[in-house]
Protein backbone atom coordinates (compact mmCIF):
# COMPACT_ATOMS: atom_id res chain seq x y z
CA UNK A 1 0.00 0.00 0.00
CA UNK A 2 1.59 3.90 -1.23
CA UNK A 3 1.90 6.03 1.74
CA UNK A 4 -0.58 8.22 0.13
CA UNK A 5 -3.54 5.81 0.08
CA UNK A 6 -2.67 4.92 3.84
CA UNK A 7 -5.31 6.74 5.97
CA UNK A 8 -4.75 5.07 9.62
CA UNK A 9 -0.94 3.82 10.04
CA UNK A 10 -0.76 2.15 13.54
CA UNK A 11 2.53 1.39 14.49
CA UNK A 12 4.18 -1.00 17.34
CA UNK A 13 0.88 0.35 19.54
CA UNK A 14 0.73 -1.50 22.59
CA UNK A 15 -2.00 -0.55 25.90
CA UNK A 16 -1.32 -1.72 29.12
CA UNK A 17 -4.21 -0.94 32.16
CA UNK A 18 -3.11 -1.26 35.87
CA UNK A 19 -5.94 -2.60 37.77
CA UNK A 20 -7.24 -1.89 41.02
CA UNK A 21 -4.62 -4.29 43.03
CA UNK A 22 -1.99 -2.25 41.04
CA UNK A 23 -0.90 -5.39 38.45
CA UNK A 24 -0.53 -4.62 35.25
CA UNK A 25 -2.91 -5.69 31.98
CA UNK A 26 -1.46 -5.80 28.64
CA UNK A 27 -4.17 -5.62 26.15
CA UNK A 28 -2.66 -4.60 23.37
CA UNK A 29 1.19 -5.14 22.37
CA UNK A 30 3.11 -4.60 18.93
CA UNK A 31 0.08 -4.22 16.71
CA UNK A 32 0.64 -3.17 13.45
CA UNK A 33 -1.85 -1.97 11.13
CA UNK A 34 -2.00 0.44 7.86
CA UNK A 35 -6.01 1.08 6.61
CA UNK A 36 -6.31 2.78 3.13
CA UNK A 37 -8.18 5.36 2.64
CA UNK A 38 -12.03 3.90 1.51
CA UNK A 39 -11.16 0.54 3.03
CA UNK A 40 -13.26 -1.47 4.87
CA UNK A 41 -11.49 -3.58 6.89
CA UNK A 42 -12.70 -6.05 9.87
CA UNK A 43 -11.35 -6.90 13.31
CA UNK A 44 -12.30 -10.35 14.96
CA UNK A 45 -10.41 -11.68 18.16
CA UNK A 46 -11.25 -13.89 20.99
CA UNK A 47 -12.74 -11.32 23.76
CA UNK A 48 -10.49 -9.64 26.02
CA UNK A 49 -8.08 -9.61 22.71
CA UNK A 50 -7.84 -5.76 22.95
CA UNK A 51 -10.00 -4.85 19.71
CA UNK A 52 -11.99 -2.27 21.44
CA UNK A 53 -9.00 -0.84 23.02
CA UNK A 54 -7.63 -0.72 19.48
CA UNK A 55 -11.11 1.82 18.11
CA UNK A 56 -10.66 3.81 21.26
CA UNK A 57 -6.84 4.38 20.76
CA UNK A 58 -7.66 5.70 16.92
CA UNK A 59 -10.40 7.81 18.22
CA UNK A 60 -7.87 9.17 20.55
CA UNK A 61 -9.99 8.46 23.81
CA UNK A 62 -7.68 6.07 25.40
CA UNK A 63 -3.89 6.94 25.92
CA UNK A 64 -0.95 4.77 23.82
CA UNK A 65 1.34 3.10 26.24
CA UNK A 66 3.47 1.89 23.04
CA UNK A 67 3.81 3.20 19.49
CA UNK A 68 2.22 5.46 17.54
CA UNK A 69 -1.10 5.97 15.76
CA UNK A 70 -1.58 8.51 12.72
CA UNK A 71 -4.17 9.54 11.28
CA UNK A 72 -3.81 11.32 7.47
CA UNK A 73 -0.01 11.83 8.53
CA UNK A 74 -0.68 13.04 11.89
CA UNK A 75 -0.03 11.95 15.06
CA UNK A 76 -3.03 10.86 17.29
CA UNK A 77 -2.91 12.47 20.25
CA UNK A 78 -5.73 13.45 22.16
CA UNK A 79 -9.41 12.61 21.10
CA UNK A 80 -9.65 12.56 17.33
CA UNK A 81 -12.58 14.79 16.55
CA UNK A 82 -12.58 13.79 12.62
CA UNK A 83 -14.66 10.78 12.84
CA UNK A 84 -17.93 8.52 13.60
CA UNK A 85 -18.64 5.90 16.52
CA UNK A 86 -21.14 3.72 16.27
CA UNK A 87 -21.07 1.46 19.39
CA UNK A 88 -22.51 -1.88 20.09
CA UNK A 89 -25.16 0.21 22.45
CA UNK A 90 -26.95 2.55 20.60
CA UNK A 91 -26.70 5.10 23.30
CA UNK A 92 -29.83 7.25 22.36
CA UNK A 93 -31.13 9.58 24.69
CA UNK A 94 -34.68 8.64 25.51
CA UNK A 95 -35.81 12.31 26.46
CA UNK A 96 -35.00 13.25 23.04
CA UNK A 97 -36.74 12.69 19.50
CA UNK A 98 -35.36 10.79 17.11
CA UNK A 99 -34.25 13.59 15.45
CA UNK A 100 -32.51 15.31 18.44
CA UNK A 101 -30.42 12.33 19.01
CA UNK A 102 -28.75 12.60 15.61
CA UNK A 103 -27.98 15.88 15.77
CA UNK A 104 -26.75 15.14 19.23
CA UNK A 105 -23.07 15.59 17.22
CA UNK A 106 -24.06 19.14 16.77
CA UNK A 107 -24.74 20.16 20.58
CA UNK A 108 -21.69 18.02 21.68
CA UNK A 109 -19.33 19.90 19.16
CA UNK A 110 -20.92 23.49 20.18
CA UNK A 111 -22.10 23.91 16.51
CA UNK A 112 -25.94 25.15 15.20
CA UNK A 113 -28.27 22.30 14.93
CA UNK A 114 -30.61 24.46 12.28
CA UNK A 115 -27.20 24.20 10.42
CA UNK A 116 -27.64 20.30 10.23
CA UNK A 117 -31.01 19.42 10.64
CA UNK A 118 -31.26 18.61 6.26
CA UNK A 119 -28.96 16.59 6.14
CA UNK A 120 -30.11 14.94 9.77
CA UNK A 121 -33.53 14.08 8.03
CA UNK A 122 -32.27 13.18 4.84
CA UNK A 123 -29.79 10.86 6.53
CA UNK A 124 -32.99 9.38 8.50
CA UNK A 125 -35.16 8.75 5.13
CA UNK A 126 -31.95 7.10 3.81
CA UNK A 127 -32.49 4.37 6.44
CA UNK A 128 -36.20 3.94 6.20
CA UNK A 129 -36.95 6.35 8.96
CA UNK A 130 -38.84 9.05 7.56
CA UNK A 131 -41.98 10.26 9.64
CA UNK A 132 -40.07 9.23 12.64
CA UNK A 133 -37.96 12.12 13.25
CA UNK A 134 -40.33 12.85 16.62
CA UNK A 135 -40.49 9.51 17.42
CA UNK A 136 -38.91 8.96 20.91
CA UNK A 137 -35.98 6.12 21.68
CA UNK A 138 -38.45 3.57 23.49
CA UNK A 139 -41.07 3.58 20.43
CA UNK A 140 -38.70 2.42 18.02
CA UNK A 141 -37.37 -1.64 17.35
CA UNK A 142 -33.76 -2.64 17.84
CA UNK A 143 -32.80 -1.93 14.90
CA UNK A 144 -34.48 1.07 14.05
CA UNK A 145 -32.57 2.77 17.42
CA UNK A 146 -29.23 1.39 15.61
CA UNK A 147 -30.11 3.14 12.33
CA UNK A 148 -30.85 6.27 14.37
CA UNK A 149 -26.99 5.64 16.03
CA UNK A 150 -25.72 5.32 12.93
CA UNK A 151 -27.09 8.31 11.52
CA UNK A 152 -25.96 10.41 14.37
CA UNK A 153 -22.46 8.82 13.55
CA UNK A 154 -22.80 10.02 9.84
CA UNK A 155 -23.72 13.82 10.61
CA UNK A 156 -21.27 15.58 10.05
CA UNK A 157 -20.01 13.16 6.98
CA UNK A 158 -17.01 12.11 8.77
CA UNK A 159 -14.22 10.98 6.35
CA UNK A 160 -13.69 7.94 8.84
CA UNK A 161 -16.31 5.69 10.34
CA UNK A 162 -15.22 3.77 13.10
CA UNK A 163 -17.90 0.56 14.42
CA UNK A 164 -17.58 -1.44 17.91
CA UNK A 165 -19.63 -4.80 17.65
CA UNK A 166 -23.19 -2.01 16.14
CA UNK A 167 -25.10 -5.45 15.09
CA UNK A 168 -24.08 -7.62 18.19
CA UNK A 169 -27.60 -7.09 20.34
CA UNK A 170 -29.83 -7.20 17.45
CA UNK A 171 -31.82 -10.29 16.51
CA UNK A 172 -30.64 -12.60 13.28
CA UNK A 173 -32.93 -10.99 10.17
CA UNK A 174 -32.44 -7.41 11.29
CA UNK A 175 -28.98 -8.07 12.08
CA UNK A 176 -28.28 -9.25 8.17
CA UNK A 177 -30.76 -5.99 6.84
CA UNK A 178 -28.35 -3.97 8.84
CA UNK A 179 -25.04 -5.67 6.55
CA UNK A 180 -26.88 -5.03 3.77
CA UNK A 181 -28.00 -1.27 4.56
CA UNK A 182 -24.33 -0.48 5.93
CA UNK A 183 -22.39 -1.93 2.78
CA UNK A 184 -25.25 0.23 0.83
CA UNK A 185 -24.16 3.24 2.66
CA UNK A 186 -20.21 2.55 1.95
CA UNK A 187 -20.65 2.07 -1.52
CA UNK A 188 -22.15 4.79 -1.70
CA UNK A 189 -19.78 7.27 0.22
CA UNK A 190 -16.69 5.30 0.26
CA UNK A 191 -15.71 6.23 3.59
CA UNK A 192 -12.80 4.20 5.31
CA UNK A 193 -14.68 2.14 7.92
CA UNK A 194 -12.63 -0.01 10.46
CA UNK A 195 -15.23 -2.58 12.29
CA UNK A 196 -15.08 -4.54 15.04
CA UNK A 197 -17.29 -7.83 15.28
CA UNK A 198 -17.52 -11.52 16.69
CA UNK A 199 -18.78 -13.47 13.58
CA UNK A 200 -16.67 -14.48 11.23
CA UNK A 201 -19.21 -14.57 8.35
CA UNK A 202 -20.33 -10.59 8.93
CA UNK A 203 -16.59 -10.08 8.82
CA UNK A 204 -16.50 -11.72 5.45
CA UNK A 205 -19.40 -10.48 3.86
CA UNK A 206 -18.90 -6.86 4.92
CA UNK A 207 -15.09 -6.27 4.09
CA UNK A 208 -12.47 -5.73 1.70
CA UNK A 209 -9.94 -7.27 4.47
CA UNK A 210 -9.89 -9.18 7.96
CA UNK A 211 -7.45 -9.03 10.66
CA UNK A 212 -7.52 -11.83 12.83
CA UNK A 213 -6.25 -10.88 16.10
CA UNK A 214 -4.48 -13.62 18.59
CA UNK A 215 -5.56 -13.83 22.21
CA UNK A 216 -4.53 -11.09 25.03
CA UNK A 217 -2.50 -9.53 24.56
CA UNK A 218 -3.83 -8.73 21.18
CA UNK A 219 -1.40 -8.50 18.15
CA UNK A 220 -2.30 -9.06 14.78
CA UNK A 221 -2.25 -12.45 13.84
CA UNK A 222 -3.03 -12.65 10.16
CA UNK A 223 -4.37 -10.15 7.14
CA UNK A 224 -6.82 -12.11 5.27
CA UNK A 225 -7.99 -10.25 1.54
CA UNK A 226 -11.17 -10.68 0.77
CA UNK A 227 -11.00 -11.20 -2.86
CA UNK A 228 -15.27 -11.07 -3.82
CA UNK A 229 -16.88 -9.39 -6.17
CA UNK A 230 -19.06 -6.03 -5.06
CA UNK A 231 -21.45 -5.20 -4.63
CA UNK A 232 -22.32 -7.80 -2.86
CA UNK A 233 -25.99 -8.91 -1.94
CA UNK A 234 -26.68 -11.92 0.66
CA UNK A 235 -26.48 -14.50 -1.61
CA UNK A 236 -22.84 -14.57 -1.91
CA UNK A 237 -22.75 -16.08 1.73
CA UNK A 238 -24.04 -19.51 -0.53
CA UNK A 239 -20.94 -19.62 -2.20
CA UNK A 240 -17.56 -21.51 -2.28
CA UNK A 241 -15.44 -19.53 -2.28
CA UNK A 242 -17.10 -17.22 0.74
CA UNK A 243 -17.16 -20.42 2.94
CA UNK A 244 -13.62 -20.97 2.10
CA UNK A 245 -12.80 -17.72 3.36
CA UNK A 246 -14.71 -18.35 6.50
CA UNK A 247 -13.04 -21.56 6.95
CA UNK A 248 -9.94 -20.44 6.70
CA UNK A 249 -10.38 -18.00 9.43
CA UNK A 250 -12.49 -20.40 11.82
CA UNK A 251 -9.11 -22.45 11.16
CA UNK A 252 -7.00 -19.79 12.50
CA UNK A 253 -9.15 -19.61 15.71
CA UNK A 254 -9.68 -23.32 16.34
CA UNK A 255 -5.26 -23.07 15.82
CA UNK A 256 -5.38 -20.75 19.27
CA UNK A 257 -7.29 -23.02 20.88
CA UNK A 258 -10.25 -20.14 20.94
CA UNK A 259 -12.46 -22.66 19.07
CA UNK A 260 -12.42 -26.25 19.94
CA UNK A 261 -13.67 -28.66 17.10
Amino acid sequence: MTDDRILIDIDGVGKTFTGQDGEEIVALLGTDLKIGRGEFVSIVGPSGCGKSTLLSLVAGLLEISQGEIRIDGQTVEGPYTDLGFAFQSDLLLDWRTVLGNVLLQCDMRGLPATSHEARARALLSSVGLAGFEDKRPFELSGGMRQRVALCRALLLDPPLLLMDEPFGALDALTREQMQVDLLAMWQETQKTVLFVTHSISEAVFLSDRVIVMSPRPGKVLDTIDIDLSRPRSLGIRDEAAFGAIVRRVRLLFQEMGVIHA
